[in-house]
């Protein structure tokens, strides 16, 4: 193998989307040796990306400078950078819509693509969505576009990405990557592609296989997160710590897994990708995924839960909510990253301050263009701590003085299981 791969046309890729997906997948690549265009429609991102200036907080300045030095490298809004491509890896979002999923930048990239699509070449579908989707939606755009078939004239597959922002374990390259193609060749090809990028990769027969495979495990966490959300809503009414519970049960060295409640679910995986699964099987099958939709109904009023349990700790101290001031500790829906993306915790800012709250938020890992609007920038300081009539912890980043927030607080309801104290209520 070269370090391009085995086959040899491997050789110049394109990854669309240059983002918490697409950027890492850029970067590895380069190091294994590929040519990469990473097409990104956002100017603004294309500009930072070809000064070395990342804001993907897995890939520092750093690894884009040496990125760049290979000569290896070059982010553009232009598809006409995309010509002559061997591979391309379409990384690009896939919201929902109305509830509906919205499948519009697929189709966006795939027109883009297609023109540019040559005989030999591989095209590989990264973002989440429902399976039959690269064989139904996205071939007919490709094949309407380039007058190619496929399978035959150029190879065509799915690898959802398992990509877990600010894991320092579980990185691209150490990750097992599931791969999958239209057809024996197909498979091959994306095989030899991500072989070259990561150690190790997991084969399955189908595209429709490996997008499942990426909904059932989004699922799987989702299921189960509200399994305890709703848990820790019922414990506390009979008087039980469901914490200790948790830790308990988490002493079973078979047959348990370990998940904690919080404020609700974010990201791009939970609040939204069991969705097209449900979304899937209602439009095909005619039947309501039960469990997805009990899933979605317990974590999204998880913000309005912790609303409503710091009303009633306010009211238990003789204050209103109305006017009091809070301070809210993380605002990124997982520790240790700036990624807001479906936060629950913003859900909760936005209810605070519809309630009349004087909030605001300390999390120094987001961008302050994504505070709400009406809440103040905050620093987790001994005297904006000391200032609060309540902090809540809602995102339980490292950087945080836990021991600092219990010592300095008059009261601290805490979601995320750091606090302890005679001043700290627990979800």
């Amino acid at each position: 193998m070269t370090d391009k791969g085995r086959g040899s046309l491997m050789e110049k890729l394109v990854v669309v989307g240059q983002g918490y997906v697409g950027l890492p997948l850029a970067v590895r690549a380069v190091h294994a040796g590929f040519d990469v265009v990473g097409v990104e429609v956002d100017e603004w991102r294309v500009k930072r990306l070809n000064a070395a200036q990342s804001y993907v907080e897995d890939i520092g300045d750093d690894a884009l400078a040496a990125a760049h030095a290979t000569g290896r490298y070059r982010a553009s809004a232009d598809y006409a950078d995309a010509e002559g491509f061997d591979v391309c890896v379409i990384t690009v979002p896939t919201p929902l819509t109305d509830g509906v999923p919205d499948l519009s930048h697929i189709a966006s990239a795939g027109r883009s693509l297609a023109p540019r699509l040559r005989p030999g070449a591989t095209v590989v579908l990264e973002s989440t969505t429902y399976p039959g989707t690269t064989e139904e939606y996205l071939r007919p755009i490709l094949e309407e576009g380039s007058g190619l078939r496929a399978p035959g004239d150029f190879h065509l597959g799915y690898s959802p990405e398992r990509i877990d922002p600010g894991n320092a374990r579980w990185r691209l390259e150490n990750t097992p990557k599931v791969v999958s193609g239209l057809d024996d060749a197909a498979l091959a090809r994306v095989r030899d592609f991500y072989e070259a990028v990561v150690e190790h990769v997991v084969p399955v027969s189908s595209p429709q296989v490996a997008e499942l495979c990426k909904l059932l495990e989004n699922t799987f966490r989702h299921v189960n997160i509200a399994l305890v959300n709703e848990l820790s809503v019922f414990a506390r009414q009979l008087g039980i710590d469901v914490w200790e519970a948790i830790d308990a049960a988490s002493t079973k060295p078979f047959g348990y897994m370990r998940f904690t409640p919080g404020p609700g679910v974010g990201g791009h995986c939970l609040p939204i990708d069991p969705s097209y699964l449900s979304w899937k099987v209602k439009r095909s099958l005619g039947h309501n995924f039960r469990f997805v939709e009990l899933a979605n109904d317990v974590n999204d009023h998880m913000p309005a839960h912790v609303v409503d349990r710091l009303v009633l700790a306010l009211n238990d101290r003789r204050k209103a909510l109305n006017g009091s001031r809070v301070l809210l500790l993380g605002l990124s829906y997982k520790k240790n990253t700036g990624d807001c993306r479906e936060s629950p915790a913003l859900e909760v800012a936005k209810h605070l301050r519809k309630l009349g709250a004087d909030v605001r938020a300390a999390d120094p890992h987001v961008d302050l263009a994504l505070v709400p609007e009406g809440v103040a920038i905050a620093d987790a300081s001994p005297r904006e701590i000391a200032a609060a009539d309540a902090v809540v912890v809602l995102t339980d980043h490292d950087c945080f003085d836990y021991a600092l927030v219990q010592r300095e607080s008059a009261f601290v309801f805490d979601t995320r299981n750091r606090c302890r104290g005679p001043n700290v209520e627990r979800l």
